[in-house]
């Protein structure tokens, strides 16, 4: 046998037994892996959804525009409370806002503005 055919079965021989550990290695996720990474992709789209939904009721009702929650409050598994803390309130606006989200309503739960409930589900 030639020596180019010998290097050529060796590097092919090498590529299937890589082939081969890669495919052996591979492990499918346990339930609990599965079920703290459900846990995980639910509690960003809760997060996700109460950014988008929360800052435009706030301005919707208040005028003022609003950023980063000064808290936030959360069980990381069926709700997600953001408030925040008004710039404005000694020119007339808003003191303080609070916003729930319910993630079995998928949407806003609760809108409390200066202690005036505006939203409650």
């Amino acid at each position: 046998m030639p020596e180019i055919q010998k290097i050529i079965l060796a590097v092919a021989a090498v590529i299937i037994a890589g082939f081969v550990l890669v495919g052996l290695s591979k492990q499918d996720p346990t339930p609990a892996q599965q079920e703290a990474a459900s846990t995980i992709r639910n509690y960003v789209a809760m997060q996700t959804m109460a950014s988008e939904k929360c800052p435009i009721a706030v301005k919707k009702e208040t005028g003022e525009q609003v950023y980063f929650p000064s808290e936030t409050l959360s069980d990381k598994e069926t709700y997600i409370t953001l408030k925040w803390v008004g710039e404005n309130s000694k020119t007339g606006g808003f003191k303080n806002a609070s916003c729930t989200l319910k993630a079995t309503l998928g949407g806003i739960s609760e809108l409390v503005i200066d202690d005036k409930v505006i939203i409650k589900k």
